[in-house]
């Protein structure tokens, strides 16, 4: 017998006979930790699980990982391997009545000798208030919390809760593991009416998600196909699951970073994937274009000026094609980037002068270069000696531009790469003309 899968968080019935009519994730789900799959690195002898169930006591956890990977099945086999009680509540159907209720029957089986294991599905859900109605509870030994939750803790949970937990990572299952289950589905009820392309294919469609693996296997079943199906039969057959994607949440910032990273590692080829992972998720595609503007400012900079100008204008023929047409001119403005000369140097530049601003506060810029709009401001020497640089020498006048009692400072310095090569070539010319000025002057 073997697998998983279900996140309802009913009562402990792994003692009780399933009905034959049971859904096939209920019949494969695992009667033992060792038999849980695609979570060896938390429940092998080495893992952190495998270690506390070695020991005989269970610290307070929160099990984080996707749909379908065992957190339910987990649980209950945590409860079973070192005897406590089992109780489980949703946050999705229970309020504090619920919990109370919960915390009061724990108390109770406390007395009796017996502790408690209380599983909390999908913990994120309650809020933060009822999030620090478990600590008294914790903190006292009175139950020994395990949360499941597909959302970053670090978000969801607040610090309080988290401080009394261990945060366990549940990895989603791989081809080997999806595989493995297939093949325990075949060892009951009998092989899939699949070509093994069609095998590889379901496994491929599953993403990482058990139970929606042996949902598809069971309608595959339940359907009494005569002749094995290739992919494409398969795929008119069954729906492909939808990729996991809140826009909200974990996921839309886990791809929005794998976006800009390999833009700013010049991988044009695994930019375009995430691209293409968050706009067939349904992401909405002016976000993207708003963070490619932003990349194009803060990564690529002046080493190409052209790269503001190619996403301002993938801005504007997206608004203007709409989708699907327009996503052609975000995927040409994403590889641009990718392809571009990397400088933060203007990035850099900007943050340092803003920091700057700040600490000098309202220094007042040199009078020879404030206009002298009325005979006062002229009379107090606004404008006086102003060198107007178009009619000097190279057309360069070498004077001081910074307030009185401030030194000049360098924000900005250009890489040797891109545009930004004949930019320090230009700074660096001004420099030896200045300082060729100054010498003179003296």
């Amino acid at each position: 017998m073997s697998d998983l899968f279900a996140d309802d968080p009913l009562p402990d019935q792994s003692d009780r006979p399933l009905r034959e009519d049971a859904p096939l994730a209920d019949r494969l789900r695992p009667r033992a930790l060792d038999e849980v799959i695609g979570q060896e690195h938390l429940t092998g002898a080495e893992g952190a699980i495998g270690r506390m169930v070695a020991a005989g006591r269970l610290s307070s956890m929160i099990l984080w990982g996707p749909p379908g990977t065992g957190k339910t099945s987990i649980a209950r086999l945590l409860a079973a391997a070192v005897g406590m009680r089992f109780a489980a509540v949703s946050a999705v159907f229970s309020g504090v009545a619920d919990l109370k209720k919960a915390f009061a029957e724990a108390e109770v089986a406390a007395k009796a000798g017996r502790r408690t294991l209380l599983f909390v599905d999908e913990i994120h859900r309650f809020n933060r208030a009822q999030q620090d109605g478990f600590l008294p509870f914790v903190e006292r030994g009175t139950v020994t919390l395990v949360g499941a939750t597909t959302e970053n803790p670090s978000f969801a949970l607040n610090a309080a809760l988290l401080s009394r937990a261990q945060v366990l990572i549940l990895h989603r299952l791989d081809a080997g593991a999806l595989a493995t289950l297939i093949v325990r589905a075949e060892e009951l009820e009998g092989p899939l009416p699949l070509t093994a392309e069609a095998r590889d294919a379901l496994v491929a469609s599953a993403d990482g998600d058990g139970r929606f693996l042996l949902n598809q296997a069971e309608t595959l079943y339940a359907a009494q196909i005569p002749e094995p199906l290739d992919p494409a039969g398969l795929g008119k057959f069954l729906q492909r699951r939808v990729a996991v994607y809140d826009k909200d949440r974990d996921g839309h910032y886990n791809l929005i970073s794998a976006l800009h990273k390999s833009l700013r590692g010049s991988d044009p080829q695994a930019a375009l994937y995430y691209l293409a992972r968050m706009l067939t998720a349904g992401e909405e595609p002016l976000y993207v274009l708003r963070r490619l503007v932003r990349f194009a400012s803060e990564d690529v900079g002046l080493a190409d000026p052209q790269a503001l100008v190619q996403c301002l204008a993938a801005k504007d023929a997206y608004e203007f094609l709409g989708s699907p047409e327009g996503e052609l001119a975000i995927a040409q403005a994403c590889l641009y980037l990718a392809t571009a000369p990397k400088s933060n140097a203007a990035y850099a530049a900007q943050k340092a002068a803003f920091k700057t601003a700040r600490e000098t506060g309202s220094l007042m810029p040199p009078a020879n270069i404030l206009n002298a709009p009325t005979k006062l401001m002229k009379d107090s020497g606004y404008g006086k000696d102003y060198a107007y640089d178009p009619d000097a020498e190279d057309g360069f006048s070498g004077a001081n531009y910074w307030p009185e009692g401030m030194a000049p400072a360098e924000f900005y310095q250009p890489f040797e790469r891109g545009f930004e090569r004949e930019l320090k070539k230009r700074l660096e010319w001004w420099d030896r003309k200045r300082r060729e000025r100054q010498a003179a002057e003296e």
